[in-house]
């Protein structure tokens, strides 16, 4: 910035640093218009002379002697003599356009010096910096980074306006807090651990539900009525709950989950009684079944199955497969081996009896089945071959052939009663009652033999009341990702056909 005409950067030495007064300048020229032009008269500012006019007295040292302006609106390079051109109308900013940098005249700047847009140019030409109206300004302060003058504090937002982020903002952490929570599945964002009673009527908690006729092939619940609490709600409504049980015959106390399909709440169905299926887990089975899991499908894919006419509308009981987690190696082949826990006793008889008295169930043993992988399998599997009065079916994935636990140490008699070949032969020697073993293995499982061994046992009991079906599952690995898909591509057909339910 030049305060001098021959482009001198500092401004004139003035006696003992004084400085003269500044002509008036920004709005103070505006009210000087308004007067002429009539507006309601404002207050003269002190010690000021109009603008326009020549100050009084004589100029400070130093400074330029005074110039005459011409008034403001009129054309200030017209010659004497000539017509005026088109007066300019006095300028209306635009409401959009707010005025960013309040200018202010410079402190050094000497008396009579051009202050902004004055000198040379008239109004609505370029002044000060070369830039017109609507341009951003130049500010000469080495980078041009910043106005010289101060620039005007930014406005504080207004009160309605911080009212609104601040509540957007509660309500951003209040969303992101409910999701986390239900999630976590933390109340109340969450409906676990409420009562869950499938349909039961106060009649059959009392015990004295309707009984069915006598020639009806449904058994209505006979109660007590369990303490079912919501463990997961499906995206169809229905409900995965949970009950911690006391077995009668085995004296075991532990877990089960159960889940009914959504047609077992439909007016259509309220007098039928459904088949039951025990789903059994492998690896350490404790403390969870990880068929209550809703990420490996097993309900929805029953659901879908039905309704694809591929399989029964099964309920399904999910109890712990063992008493204690199998961290040493340790599991208890679903039996009652002596000295351990009544693991038999608690699958084939406590849990059945839990369903019995908590749902409409199939009186005979046309509407009971057992599934499970690996040692799971294995339990099922031993369960309908000894006891086929109880149990129909089974679907059996990767399982073992042979009991194998290390607790049957100093116990061989009571083992080859738990050994399911053992118990086929039997079954074959009797000529029945038929059942229905529905096996499926992948082609990479982690146990090379498993696939052979099964395979060697279709070959050899595949008579008379034994009647089996195997799926070999292309790169199928032991676990249980791989069974639950497969099992509706032949194993879950094969059991449906056989079995009864809904039934009335």
């Amino acid at each position: 910035m030049s305060y001098e005409p021959d482009g001198q950067s500092q401004p004139p030495t003035r006696p003992e640093g004084q400085y003269p007064q500044q002509p008036p300048y920004g709005r103070q020229q505006d009210r000087q218009q308004g007067r002429q032009q009539g507006w309601p008269q404002a207050r003269q500012p002190q010690d000021r002379p109009a603008y326009g006019q020549p100050p009084q007295g004589p100029p400070q040292q130093g400074g330029r002697p005074p110039q005459e302006r011409p008034a403001y609106g009129q054309d200030q390079y017209r010659q004497q003599g000539e017509q005026p051109t088109q007066q300019q109308p006095r300028y209306e900013q635009p409401p959009y356009q707010q005025e960013r940098y309040r200018q202010e005249p410079h402190p050094q700047q000497g008396y009579g010096q051009p202050g902004y847009g004055q000198g040379q140019q008239g109004y609505g030409q370029q002044g000060y910096g070369q830039q017109g109206y609507g341009q951003q300004p130049h500010y000469d302060d080495h980078d041009g980074s910043r106005p010289p003058y101060g620039e005007e504090p930014p406005r504080r937002k207004s009160k309605a306006k911080r009212w609104i982020i601040g509540g957007v903002t509660v309500l951003a952490l209040a969303g992101i807090a409910a999701g986390a929570m239900t999630y976590f599945e933390i109340p109340p964002f969450t409906d676990k651990g409420k009562a869950v009673s499938f349909g039961q009527d106060a009649g059959a908690k009392n015990g004295d539900a309707a009984k069915p006729a006598a020639s009806s092939k449904m058994s209505m619940p006979t109660g007590p009525a369990a303490d079912f609490k919501n463990s997961m709600t499906l995206g169809d409504g229905t409900h995965v709950a949970v009950t911690t049980i006391t077995g009668k015959k085995s004296g075991f106390t532990g877990k089960v989950w159960v889940w009914a399909p959504k047609e077992y709440n439909d007016p259509k169905f309220a007098k039928s009684g459904f088949p039951v299926m025990i789903a059994l887990p492998g690896g350490a089975g404790f403390p969870n079944n990880y068929w209550m899991g809703t990420d490996l499908g097993l309900q929805t894919s029953i659901g879908k199955w039905y309704s694809e006419g591929k399989s029964k509308p099964f309920i399904l009981a999910m109890p712990v497969l063992n008493p204690a987690p199998d961290d040493k190696g340790i599991y208890w082949d679903g039996s009652d081996i002596p000295g351990q826990p009544k693991m038999g006793s608690w699958l084939t008889d406590d849990v059945p009896d839990l369903m019995r008295e908590n749902f409409r169930t199939v009186k005979s043993r046309d509407g009971w089945a057992f599934m499970g992988s690996s040692t799971g399998g294995f339990a099922g599997l031993k369960a309908v071959l000894k006891y086929p009065e109880k149990f129909k079916a089974v679907v059996a994935s990767g399982p073992d052939i042979v009991p194998d636990s290390s607790l049957w140490k100093g116990h061989d008699k009571e083992k080859a009663e738990n050994n399911p070949e053992l118990l086929a032969k039997q079954l074959i020697d009797k000529k029945g009652p038929e059942v229905y073993l529905a096996f499926q293995v992948g082609d990479n499982e982690s146990n090379k033999k498993t696939l052979p061994d099964v395979q060697k046992f279709i070959a050899n009991y595949t008579k008379g009341p034994i009647h089996t079906s195997l799926r070999v599952i292309p790169g199928g690995q032991h676990n249980a990702k791989t069974y639950v898909p497969n099992m509706g591509e032949g194993p879950i057909q094969f059991i449906s056909k056989v079995m009864e339910g809904p039934v009335e």
